[in-house]
């Protein structure tokens, strides 16, 4: 495999990071441009990494556990970059980097497991696959949104307010981050499901087959509707809607890990 993109991609997010970081230190504004621009580079060159290791293997990039964690990782970019530009708040880029420059490193540097083609094949199952990792992005930045709220509150109220707390984004805007977030997530695992169950009848001719992929599926979607209603609401609105958006996004690691892995007879790794 050609390891150009993978060097590129590794090293346009980092610079990013460390401009994010520095954006966060000092609030200069082209240093926080800068970061955003190499982002865009970095996403770029993922998508580039993506496709190498697709050919590489001549199978899908979700075809094993490392690749649906490498397009993971690039969903998880873009989802990032878009509520940047929406809500034009870069202070957060320091803290979703990480996430992003782990998933891909921890896939691209792996070998790659050896195995057959999928069942399933075609435009509507890659679309099916592609929307319930997106929706796997989009509440896994929800969850990183709802930790910083938490732990901004705390400093808040402790009155440790340092140059960089200054900087982050008001509890308020987080809030409203945090519910784009999962709204973004909500409409992709909603048409996500729907487009499974078209792709299963496709290949049976059955509209439904039992697997316990499913049942958490609707849990997940459940207890994030539940999430965006309460948020909304003066009693919940604050930490008990951050904790409770916590909670749900151990309920998707649930899904995506022990369920994938162990309990789903068709959803290894998504």
């Amino acid at each position: 495999m050609n390891h150009l993109a993978l060097l590129l991609t590794v090293l346009a997010y980092l610079l990013s990071l460390c401009l994010y970081i520095r954006f966060l230190s000092t609030g200069r504004e082209l240093t926080g441009r800068l970061g955003t621009l190499l982002l865009g580079l970095g996403l770029v060159a993922h998508y580039f990494a993506l496709l190498e290791r697709s050919r590489g293997l001549h199978t899908v990039p979700y075809h094993d556990l490392y690749g649906s964690m490498s397009l993971f990782g690039w969903l998880l970019a873009v989802t990032y970059l878009g509520l940047e530009l929406y809500h034009r708040q870069r202070s957060v880029g320091a803290f979703v980097l990480p996430f992003i420059l782990v998933f891909f490193l921890a896939a691209h540097l792996a070998p790659a497991d050896r195995l057959p083609p999928p069942a399933l094949h075609g435009a509507v199952f890659a679309f099916h696959v592609t929307l319930s990792i997106l929706a796997y992005a989009a509440f896994a930045l929800s969850f990183v949104l709802s930790i910083i709220f938490l732990g901004e509150e705390r400093l808040l109220r402790r009155h440790e307010l340092g140059n960089m707390v200054w900087r982050l984004p008001p509890l308020e805007l987080l809030e409203r981050m945090s519910r784009s977030s999962v709204l973004v997530g909500l409409v992709a695992i909603t048409i996500g499901t729907a487009l499974g169950f078209v792709s299963v009848d496709r290949l049976t001719g059955q509209y439904w087959f039992y697997d316990p992929k499913y049942i958490v599926t609707l849990l997940v979607l459940l207890l994030y509707v539940l999430y965006f209603g309460l948020a909304r609401t003066a009693a919940w609105r604050g930490s008990r809607a951050s904790k409770l958006c916590v909670f749900n996004f151990a309920v998707v690691v649930l899904s995506f890990t022990v369920v994938n892995l162990y309990l789903s007879h068709s959803h290894r790794y998504f």
